[in-house]
């Protein structure tokens, strides 16, 4: 009786996995009025944004009951790594998300972007602001983020202790000693996760003011030795020496270097406008607004801070779902919608007709029409491992190597990964 038994119970859980084998394999579903939906895949990296994101799907469902949304959300390091594999695959990422620069180039080689030039709402997006989503006369992403890469700081704190954004580098460094001298860390960093990707930015803008100058770099021009990138390294390896960024920075992660500013233990962070939100949500009584340190003299500087045109949103070539997939886009790309993640989410977007509530971004605003500011440098860089090599060199630099020994290694693996 007991063998019996057993092969029962044996045979009932075989067929229960292969059962549950194939509604796993579905993509569709019954809904409560009795019909079936199409389930798409939404993949991208914003694991902060998810709360946000779940109420606008939730809505778009409502709006369209025969399809439904699942997101995959992983963090964006990871995100850089396998995205391409997995769409590739087709098994996720029906909608996905690029970062520009060199997982553009990548994904585009691959021929993972279907081809939107055609569709209606790409019409809804400022032409102005979707340029790095195109390639050969075709738009292949639409960037929906508007995002400002450069250190948040405390205006409060600023306000509080009588200190002005800086206009020259030292200016900049007076300010970090007034800062070190009232006990406040000026800068976190968080170099364990987000590292120098943001960053670098700010810190090169002016030592390079020359737009081509990675396009340069990859055709052999430039170097990584000459004189704008070895300053650059030297302006980061002051940084440490005088401790304006934390110790044990490159240990730090983006939780922790968030947390020293909400608590203001820190003045600044060094990532970018798309965490100010996040800030808030630790410490509601912050004042917070945008610096870029001006590494320069004053009457050298060309640009005051950093823009991007970022999480673009694509369509994937690989998927069975597409007509699916783009009447998505097309919802979080009506004004109405878009406004709902732009103020939840304290983002400025490439939306048209977004009407902007949120304070952060009503404060921050003036930074899309009154400042003078530059596409981020690191997103021209197209290949990755130039890119990874640029990086690199300044984590190096901050781990204690001297900027010309640190500038020679990365420049080695520039010239052998030339195009």
């Amino acid at each position: 009786m007991k063998r019996k038994y057993s092969s029962v119970v044996l045979v009932l859980l075989s067929v229960l996995l292969i059962l549950s084998g194939c509604a796993g394999e579905s993509t569709s579903n019954n809904n409560s009025e009795g019909g079936s939906t199409t389930q798409i895949n939404f993949m991208h990296w914003r694991g902060e944004d998810k709360a946000v994101l779940d109420g606008i799907i939730a809505e778009f469902e409502k709006a369209n009951p025969d399809i439904t949304v699942e997101m995959t959300i992983y963090p964006s390091d990871q995100y850089m790594a396998t995205a391409q594999r997995m769409l590739q695959e087709g098994s996720t990422g029906d909608v996905f998300t690029s970062f520009p620069g060199a997982q553009f180039e990548s994904l585009q080689k691959a021929g993972v972007f279907e081809d939107l030039s055609g569709e209606e709402f790409v019409s809804n997006f400022d032409e102005n602001l979707i340029t790095v989503g195109q390639k050969d006369g075709k738009q292949l992403a639409l960037p929906y983020q508007l995002v400002f890469n450069m250190p948040i700081y405390n205006k409060g704190m600023f306000d509080e202790l009588g200190l002005e954004v800086p206009k020259s580098w030292e200016e900049f460094q007076a300010l970090c000693d007034t800062l070190l001298e009232n006990g406040i860390t000026p800068i976190a960093f968080p170099g364990a996760d987000i590292g120098p990707n943001q960053f670098m930015n700010s810190m090169m803008m002016n030592n390079a003011p020359d737009e081509d100058i990675f396009a340069k770099l990859q055709s052999g021009e430039e170097k990584l030795t000459n004189e704008w990138w070895v300053k650059t390294l030297e302006d980061f390896q002051l940084l440490e020496q005088k401790g304006y960024i934390q110790k044990n920075a490159l240990g730090t992660n983006q939780d922790s270097a968030m947390q020293m500013v909400a608590s203001e233990e820190a003045a600044m962070l060094a990532t970018g406008s798309y965490h100010m939100a996040s800030l808030i949500g630790l410490n509601p009584d912050l004042q917070l607004d945008l610096l870029a340190p001006i590494t320069v003299e004053e009457s050298e500087a060309q640009y005051e801070g950093i823009n991007t045109a970022t999480f673009m949103l694509a369509v994937n070539s690989n998927s069975e779902k597409k007509e699916q997939a783009k009447k998505f886009i097309d919802f979080v790309s009506q004004p109405e919608n878009a406004a709902k993640y732009a103020n939840e989410t304290g983002q400025h977007l490439t939306v048209k007709d977004v009407k902007y509530e949120s304070e952060v971004l009503k404060n921050t605003a003036y930074w899309i029409t009154d400042k003078t500011t530059r596409f981020q440098p690191r997103f021209l860089i197209t290949n990755a491992q130039v890119e990874d090599a640029v990086l690199s060199s300044i984590e190096d630099v901050l781990g204690g190597a001297e900027p010309m020994d640190a500038a020679e290694a990365a420049q080695k693996i520039v010239d052998e990964n030339r195009e």
